[in-house]
């Protein structure tokens, strides 16, 4: 299984985009200002997407996506999340004002159709297996388990405390690789309580929970602040192997 990081910073300004993962070349997870870095024939590949939650930094280039794509592909291609996350698509992006409504355009085939895909269920798209797990973010947020029958990854999507994210990741059969967020340092950790994020020392103390013990690689760090967090990160997850994840890369499982 291969996937592309398109973007996985918790901001821009230091090289970073934001999130967007490619699986296979044929599933994106998020649509951040990543998008960016696929070609048009790169787009015109992808088959389903899948949006872990509303904010920007994860869906403002699904705008952009479902503009270079229209008129390109003669076919409609889902885009799932949970109900609220579709909800707030259809009322704050795809309203006829922000941006055309391209789950209605063009008439006889729309680019995009939105699909719910709640916490706890799985559905095969784009060939994986891909389970939702509800975690704990200032708006309805879920991460995703992808499964392509011989290795498996997890994003936590943004979250911060919670042990519904670690009790679903037990209950699968193998974790091969996970992406978690850690997007302050602990200096930040009161903010990081109001804004729903994990830093270094809230992941480490809801990680002891974790019975799997993949590579870890730290998504969503603040610009600026990436190589403390990750060293911060390495200094309170000792037993596990921790690595920052950078934006162009590729992890081959």
């Amino acid at each position: 299984m291969e996937l592309d990081v398109l973007g996985c910073g918790g901001g821009i300004g230091t090289g970073e985009r934001t999130t967007a993962f490619r699986v296979n070349g044929r599933l994106l997870i998020d649509a951040g200002t990543g998008v960016e870095a696929l070609t048009l024939a790169d787009m015109e590949a992808i088959e389903a997407i899948v949006v872990t939650h509303t904010h920007l930094d994860h869906t403002a280039y699904l705008a952009y996506l479902a503009d270079s794509l229209h008129g390109r592909i003669q076919r409609t291609i889902p885009v799932y999340g949970r109900s609220e996350t579709l909800q707030g698509l259809r009322d704050h992006l795809f309203n006829g004002v922000l941006w055309p409504d391209f789950t209605r355009l063009p008439p006889e085939r729309p680019v995009f159709s939105l699909e719910p895909l709640e916490p706890g269920e799985s559905r095969t798209i784009a060939g994986l297996e891909v389970r939702a797990i509800g975690v704990n973010h200032v708006v309805p947020t879920q991460g995703y388990w992808v499964d392509d029958g011989e290795r498996a990854f997890a994003f936590s999507g943004d979250t911060t405390t919670n042990g519904g994210l670690w009790e679903a990741l037990n209950a699968r059969p193998r974790l091969d690789a996970l992406l978690v967020e850690a997007a302050f340092a602990d200096e930040d950790a009161g903010l990081c309580e109001l804004a729903r994020h994990y830093c270094p020392r809230l992941l480490a103390a809801d990680m002891a929970a974790l019975e799997h013990h993949p590579p870890v690689y730290i998504s969503h760090r603040k610009p600026g602040d990436e190589d403390r967090i990750l060293a911060e990160c390495r200094a309170a997850l000792p037993d596990r192997t921790v690595h920052g994840l950078s934006s162009g890369t590729r992890l081959t499982l």
